[in-house]
């Protein structure tokens, strides 16, 4: 996937570590933490606010600093112009101290809404972070650790390959492009540029050289009236596809932030599949519920569930669970889901499953005895 999208709500596991249960299924979540403080992972503006893989940190640094046209970066800009001083000052200290948190510093923030609304040190970290002046070396209890990127830089595993700065926007481009193809497994060209955040939008027009050397692949996909493009490391599984061998067996609750359906119009296309992220929704106009996952099942996006997990209590709560219109409640798709269910329930600490309602309304009374079984 190249990248894993970093979002703080808690209501269930936080997203990154979700994201990864969803195809890896019981891991120890300290393994995300421990691979970022060993230098093994960086955190990088790339979609939004991401873990990268260590090697490809120099390749985002190098769009960073050539064209990013990113709001985060934008922003970084904007607030080094208005508050150099204080923006030294707070590197000067962190440079003779050593790493720092936000916590570390006075105040207190000044209600929510982003970075405008975060007391000055957390604002200036965040803009410091994004300019590159600052890396996150860990996080203790997810709250970043910030240091000098020069120190970050030295531990990173494997070692920075500084060569790569070097590239031009069209290398650059070229390679984020073809990473998002890989990434998404079978793309019309409008879908990629959404995954890096690239901008102009990709054009077949500028994929045509890319398969005619080899580096794309072209295939038609019934019922798409655009071509579609697959990277060549998939070839052996486009011709299981083509030949109608290749098939879903995998059930699994997504995140809100999951690649699979952060592009939304991808998701209604690819999958019929609307969706919403419902916690930036005031709560009288929200639909399904605050923290909705959708349901992954046998490469079908089937349903979701409104969900929260009461850590002290060691319940998995679903508020309400819906499948979509079409999707009839099987008994072998209702025991896929259960396991589902109670696998990531016992992952995050929760293995209590209590399940409010559902629709179809019928749907919970027989999901609830195998969600005690599973």
């Amino acid at each position: 996937m190249r990248l894993l999208q970093i979002d703080s709500i808690h209501v269930v596991a936080r997203s990154p570590y979700l994201v990864l249960h969803s195809r890896l299924g019981d891991y120890d979540p300290q393994w995300l933490d421990d691979a970022l403080e060993a230098g093994r992972l960086a955190e990088s503006w790339a979609h939004e606010a991401c873990f990268v893989p260590s090697v490809d940190l120099p390749l985002h640094r190098a769009w960073r600093m050539q064209r990013s046209t990113h709001w985060a970066h934008k922003h970084a800009a904007r607030m080094h112009h208005e508050h150099r001083q204080g923006m030294d000052g707070l590197l000067d200290r962190i440079r003779a101290a050593g790493a720092m948190r936000a916590a570390d510093f006075e105040g207190e923030k000044r209600g929510a809404g982003g970075w405008w609304s975060w007391k000055p040190e957390k604002r200036w970290l965040e803009a410091l972070f994004a300019m590159g002046e600052l890396m996150v070396t860990r996080r203790e209890r997810f709250q970043r650790v910030y240091d000098l990127s020069e120190r970050v830089e030295a531990k990173l595993d494997p070692p920075m390959d500084t060569g790569l700065l070097q590239l031009d926007q069209g290398a650059l481009r070229r390679h984020f492009i073809l990473d998002s193809v890989r990434a998404l497994g079978v793309a019309q060209a409008r879908w990629i540029a959404d995954y890096f955040r690239l901008k102009p939008s990709v054009t077949d027009r500028e994929l045509a050289p890319l398969v005619a050397s080899g580096a794309l692949l072209a295939v038609q996909v019934a019922d798409w009236k655009v071509p579609a493009y697959v990277h060549p490391e998939h070839a052996d599984l486009l011709a299981q596809a083509a030949h109608g061998k290749l098939r879903g067996t995998h059930t699994a609750l997504l995140s809100p932030f999951d690649p699979v359906v952060w592009d939304r119009p991808r998701a209604q296309a690819l999958f019929g599949f609307e969706y919403t992220i419902e916690c930036y929704v005031p709560a009288p106009k929200r639909v399904y519920g605050y923290y909705v996952l959708p349901i992954l099942h046998r490469g079908r996006l089937i349903g979701r569930l409104d969900a929260k997990a009461h850590r002290s209590d060691g319940v998995f709560e679903i508020k309400a669970l819906f499948l979509e219109p079409e999707v009839e409640p099987t008994p072998s798709l209702l025991r896929d889901v259960a396991k589902a269910i109670t696998a990531t329930a016992r992952w995050h600490g929760t293995p209590a499953v209590r399940l409010t309602r559902s629709r179809p309304s019928n749907m919970a009374t027989a999901l609830r005895p195998l969600l005690r079984e599973s």
